[in-house]
């Protein structure tokens, strides 16, 4: 046999697979234009409810002033989770650079192979002792922090009960746990009592709730939540991602705010707000808790490292809340300034002294073109609309930074009315 002959006799069985015929590549071709079809029509139905998600381009750094693509000079940004104005502090900004200078742009792997350095223990280390607990667990976003904590925390035999307007990360991260899941109703005592004695035969329980609700500000009753698991002997669990850094008289967060740090459990929370607002999130509790995380924690074992510049930026701001609180207190009287002025114009804000000052106005389509005409008049903000928020009560979230002036304020608020006026919502 010839040496074409044999190697034409190995090829042709695998033919169909090395170079697939005519036929399979036509299929191919069909079931992505099938794909393209259905997924243009998903598409065109949020056009048409009003509400499509675009992304303005920022072409500056974060804070209250910013510049956008496609409008002219500077535009004042209400709309950011830049709540104590640390995203572009300068000293903030100078730790990452030193930090990047010093131990590079990343790691290249997961914390327990090569990728634990001495600025990641010592930046858990201060988060520790920010909220008082015995040890802390760093993760890539806060997002992972919730999808990797109940799946170990909790098995068969336990119990969680929820509150029904939990963060999207909560509800995914119980998802992926085998425990018994209860959901209570928003904010509801009562009706987490009852939950509580549904579950009496559980071995573990655990309560699970946002310490602030980010899309209407409003504050858990933890004292409440606290009593009632302590009567029940469940554990209390919260994510504190809108409120670590100046709710509470040292900006420790909802817990310290309502008295209650030494009765909270377990802490979630994120570097990506208040704390720099670069990313990055964390655990903090009992030590033993954190010790478990490490070992069986899947985003935390399979996810890179914080790179380095990220976690000299918090660090840096974790510190800089340690010596003082003066930028956390700051932040009550601008977010009355704000709530009083549009509350007297004639608007609705959800909520009660939080930053978050949502401004509701039900409909999805209004939202946005009224996030559009504020743009015009050099005020960002960005209208919220299903799903992101239930059916029929859009809002343009407005947020407060203790970067911003009183004037700056009282440009927003000149702008919603003129807003407003035009578009019927205020008289």
């Amino acid at each position: 046999m010839s040496m074409r002959t044999a190697v034409r006799s190995v090829v042709n069985p695998f033919k169909g697979i090395l170079w697939p015929s005519a036929a399979t590549s036509n299929r191919g071709y069909t079931a992505i234009a099938d794909a393209r079809v259905v997924l243009e029509s998903e598409l065109e139905s949020i056009r048409v409810a009003g509400t499509w998600k675009g992304e303005r381009i920022i072409t500056s750094k974060q804070g209250p002033q910013i510049n956008v693509d496609g409008s002219r000079g500077t535009i004042l940004n209400f709309c950011a989770n830049n709540y104590l104005g640390l995203s572009s502090h300068p000293e903030v900004v100078q730790a990452g650079i030193d930090a990047l200078k010093t131990y590079g742009a990343g790691l290249s792997s997961v914390r327990f192979i090569c990728g634990t350095q001495n600025l990641h223990k010592h930046l858990e280390q201060k988060i520790a002792e920010f909220h008082e607990r015995e040890d802390c667990i760093l993760y890539a976003s806060c997002f992972d922090a919730n999808a990797g904590l109940f799946e170990v925390l909790l098995g068969p035999d336990d119990a969680v009960l929820s509150d029904e307007l939990n963060h999207a990360s909560i509800i995914d991260g119980i998802r992926l746990c085998r425990a018994k899941r209860l959901r209570y109703k928003h904010m509801d005592l009562s009706d987490l009592e009852t939950r509580l004695k549904e579950s009496q035969s559980s071995r573990m329980r655990l309560v699970v709730t946002d310490g602030v609700f980010s899309m209407d500000g409003d504050v858990a009753p933890l004292q409440g939540i606290c009593d009632l698991a302590e009567q029940y002997g469940a554990m209390v669990f919260i994510d504190e991602c809108h409120a670590t850094g100046f709710l509470g008289s040292r900006g420790r967060g909802t817990d310290e705010l309502l008295g209650v740090m030494d009765r909270v459990h377990i802490v979630n929370s994120t570097l990506g707000k208040a704390l720099g607002g670069a990313a990055g999130g964390y655990t903090v509790g009992p030590k033993p808790l954190i010790d478990l995380l490490r070992q069986r924690s899947r985003p935390y074992l399979f996810s890179n490292s914080l790179p380095p510049p990220v976690v000299g930026c918090a660090t840096r701001a974790v510190e800089l809340l340690l010596a003082s609180s003066e930028i956390a207190q700051s932040m009550t009287a601008k977010t009355m300034r704000f709530r009083n002025k549009m509350t007297q114009a004639g608007f609705t804000i959800a909520g009660s002294a939080h930053p978050i000052c949502p401004v509701m106005l039900g409909d999805a389509r209004l939202a946005s073109l009224m996030a559009d005409d504020m743009l015009k008049l050099g005020v960002y903000v960005i209208g919220f609309s299903y799903p992101v928020v239930p059916k029929g009560k859009a809002r343009i979230r407005v947020q407060i930074s203790a970067a911003h002036t009183d004037e700056d304020i009282d440009r927003c608020v000149d702008a919603f009315i003129k807003t407003g006026k035009k578009h019927g919502v205020v008289p």
